[in-house]
């Protein structure tokens, strides 16, 4: 089941299974609409437990967002931090060979994010299809050894602002430069394409994500980012 937008007046609430877990549901606000409102919130967990979702995860949520959430219930389940790159001055990169990743790479990309990351991180197919999806253009991009993908990235725009949307390398090929070079390719192709700023979020915990982004000249935000649940 792909994402689907939930509708109520004006507002909307983009719905799914969250990584292909038909019992956990997630919900999140729909591109750059105001905050829903507590109404639409209960209205949608409403639908959502009609269609025998069990409990409901909010994407990562900035502080402007979370109040109709929080007010219908929903409390903390993970924090995240939010880091953002002005894009005045692209680092370099190791030279490792990066091509355009296809839709037949695709499940050798989540070989390597299922090794990358612990199981409630993990995409699945449609988790891919969503990251690539999620804004107006995007770019896929695979690094690969000997022709075998071992790591990928989805950099997203949406106006001015560029999104890193995924990054995993396999853990086999980790320090070998691809997650530099995979950040850096898209940071590229943002300041190309005209965006003015990037933004990136990552666990709390994955100290070796925080400290690639901060050396790329990523800046740590000071709200963060919250994962917000609800039992339904």
């Amino acid at each position: 089941m792909r994402t689907e937008v939930v509708k109520r007046g004006q507002e909307r609430l983009r719905i799914g299974p969250w990584r292909g877990d038909h019992r956990i549901a997630f919900i999140a606000p729909v591109g750059s609409a105001l905050p829903p409102t507590v109404a639409m919130v209960k209205h949608t967990c409403a639908v959502l437990h009609e269609r025998g979702y069990e409990r409901a995860l909010t994407g990562a949520l900035a502080e402007r967002e979370r109040a109709g959430f929080e007010r219908a219930g929903f409390e903390p389940h993970e924090h995240l931090h939010l880091l953002a790159h002005d894009l005045r001055a692209i680092p370099d990169a190791p030279r490792v060979a990066l091509r355009r990743g296809w839709w037949f790479d695709r499940q050798a990309a989540l070989a390597a994010d299922a090794a990358a990351f612990p199981a409630f991180w993990r995409l699945d197919r449609l988790g891919l299809r969503d990251a690539i999806e999620a804004t107006t253009v995007s770019r896929f991009r695979v690094g690969t050894v000997g022709g075998r993908v071992v790591g990928y990235a989805v950099t997203g725009r949406a106006g001015a602002r560029g999104y890193v949307q995924r990054l995993a390398v396999h853990p086999d090929a980790q320090g070998r430069g691809f997650g530099r070079a995979l950040v850096v390719d898209g940071l590229r192709w943002l300041v190309r394409h005209g965006a003015q700023q990037a933004v990136v979020n990552t666990q709390v915990t994955n100290e070796r994500a925080l400290a690639l982004y901060q050396r790329l000249g990523f800046a740590l935000q000071p709200s963060g980012l919250l994962v917000l649940a609800l039992a339904l």
